[in-house]
């Protein structure tokens, strides 16, 4: 049985948040009330992590707030331009090291940008489930991230994204707007294989 949302095809069944969610770059740059987006982050906090270590932090800034310039000021200037009509931007970070129950001290976790991406993945989805919308980003200043935003150095800056409500595509440059729309994936069986890594 195959589910078609929002011009993509799964050809599992699964929920069609999961069809509905997508990165788009178009945003209308209506303002973000702050419950709301402690809503989409409270998303975040419920992913699972290992030993619960909760490695991830989230710094937020909406749209007409004191640190709004801030968060900006790190995208780089691609990110920037289509960025600026968001209602809020994240900075996402995730502790190194972690205390594993029964141990005295801390030692590397292995798995904190992992755990990281599931905090993402679950905020995502969630934006998508309440009407907004969220794109994240590598193309930012993470070392003046670490500095301007105070991440402590045992802390992995690990990437931004911006919430906004989908807006009309004409906003965007003509290259952009070429792109604005949900992107497919790969069949899943090219990524999920039985019993080991090749098909042999």
């Amino acid at each position: 049985m195959t589910i078609t949302v929002n011009s993509r095809t799964a050809t599992h069944p699964i929920e069609p948040v999961f069809l509905n969610r997508w990165s788009p770059r178009a945003f209308t740059g209506e303002p973000i009330a702050e419950p709301e987006l402690l809503s989409l982050l409270e998303a975040g906090r419920w992913a699972p992590s290992a030993f619960n270590a909760q490695p991830w932090h989230f710094i937020y800034a909406r749209r007409d707030t004191p640190a709004w310039e801030k968060l900006l000021g790190l995208l780089n200037d691609f990110n920037r331009s289509w960025a600026q009509a968001a209602s809020a931007l994240v900075v996402v970070a995730s502790k190194t090291t972690l205390q594993a129950p029964g141990a005295t001290e801390e030692t590397p976790s292995y798995t904190h940008s992992f755990d990281a991406g599931a905090a993402w993945g679950a905020i995502a989805l969630q934006a998508a489930y309440s009407g907004w919308q969220a794109h994240g980003m590598a193309g930012f200043d993470h070392e003046r991230a670490r500095k301007d935003l105070n991440i402590p150095e045992n802390y992995r800056v690990e990437m931004a994204f911006a919430v906004g409500r989908v807006g009309d595509k004409s906003i965007l440059p003509e290259v952009l707007q070429q792109r604005e729309i949900p992107s497919p994936r790969k069949p899943l069986a090219e990524i999920a294989t039985e019993g080991s890594f090749d098909r042999g």
